[in-house]
């Protein structure tokens, strides 16, 4: 290895970390919003199925959690899962807690702040690529 130049890798992962936390976050909160936007579709998929609880992935959170930490790695590693909302209340005869018009706004919001955050990743990737002078920005 060069004098001068040091790489830092995760625990367990041989790639060198070549991103600042920022890009690193954006990355997650891109995966994020994919997982929520799977819960959201199939809360709308199985809105007329009796006694289905909605459920959702509050990514926002634990990403939040993650950076508040200030550890780059707990950042990598973070998990979103789907959970059942409990804070949603019996909105069907049936038992359903699915409102399809709610639903579909959540999912409608979802795909905007899921598309800034590709943007912004892609623009972000432009100015290293420029920087590095192999084009982009």
């Amino acid at each position: 290895m060069a004098q001068g130049w040091a790489t830092t890798t995760f625990q367990g992962d041989p790639s060198p970390v070549l991103f600042d936390t920022t890009q690193l976050a954006l990355e997650r909160a891109i995966e994020g919003a994919g997982k929520r936007h799977q819960a959201l579709a199939a809360n709308l998929a199985n809105a007329n199925t009796p006694g289905y609880q909605r459920v959702d992935v509050d990514f926002h959170g634990a990403l939040s959690a993650a950076l508040g930490d200030g550890d780059k790695k707990r950042v990598h590693e973070v998990a979103f899962n789907a959970t059942a909302d409990a804070s949603a209340g019996v909105t069907r005869a049936d038992g359903s807690t699915v409102d399809v018009d709610s639903e579909s706004a959540k999912l409608a919001a979802n795909a905007l702040e899921h598309s800034a955050a590709v943007q912004v990743a892609h623009a972000r990737i432009g100015i290293l690529k420029a920087a590095m002078g192999t084009g982009g920005y």
